[in-house]
């Protein structure tokens, strides 16, 4: 499975640099100073990545909805840029979580949906190394993404928005870091404009 994850995610490591998850060679990062590790978080390195965020992203195949919807959003062109930019990615299979009226609710509405978009991305190359020793993040939309972890050492996770578990960390792209998640993050006030 881990060959498969890494053939199909070798695109959308260009995807986010910037998301200090801490890079190891099949390894799960670790927090020196706490000892703490992304406990089911597979960790990748990528010697040097040679597509950006959006290519990585094409290339995995199992980022189409937002793949579409960084499309919908005019993102596409910010997201190829220099960077660099940690994205916390949400597979297709965390789009499928959001009911369907919310969802196409969110995709007929560009400016919310470019609202959703930027609360998974953080300006800079932040590791899960780094990831681990933060409280919050400030995406790109404003406000502040929460980042929890719970356990300790291979038994770690982590967090973020509160309820969207990192499953991958450190995938590289030449302009930045991902990291995938499985949940979809949409801040309470704009959930609320989806009703």
């Amino acid at each position: 499975m881990r060959k498969n994850l890494i053939a199909t995610t070798t695109v959308f490591f260009a995807l986010v640099s910037s998301v200090a998850l801490g890079q190891a060679s099949g390894t799960t990062g670790t927090d020196a100073a706490t000892g703490a590790s992304l406990s089911g978080t597979e960790t990748t390195a990528q010697p040097s990545a040679t597509k950006d965020i959006v290519d990585t992203a094409v290339a995995a195949g199992n980022f189409t909805t937002l793949q579409k919807a960084l499309t919908e959003a005019g993102l596409v062109e910010t997201l190829k840029g220099a960077g660099p930019f940690t994205v916390f990615a949400p597979t297709d299979a965390a789009f499928a979580k959001v009911p369907k009226k919310q969802l196409a609710a969110l995709l007929a509405n560009k400016e919310l949906l470019g609202e959703v978009l930027k609360h998974h991305v953080v300006s800079g190359n932040v590791k899960a190394a780094d990831v681990i020793g933060l409280k919050t993040a400030q995406p790109l939309g404003g406000g502040d993404i929460a980042i929890k972890v719970r356990g300790k050492g291979d038994k770690a996770t982590v967090t973020v928005g509160g309820k969207s578990k990192v499953t991958t960390a450190d995938i590289a792209a030449s302009n930045g870091v991902i990291h995938v998640i499985d949940n979809v993050m949409i801040p309470a006030d704009i959930a609320k404009k989806l009703r």
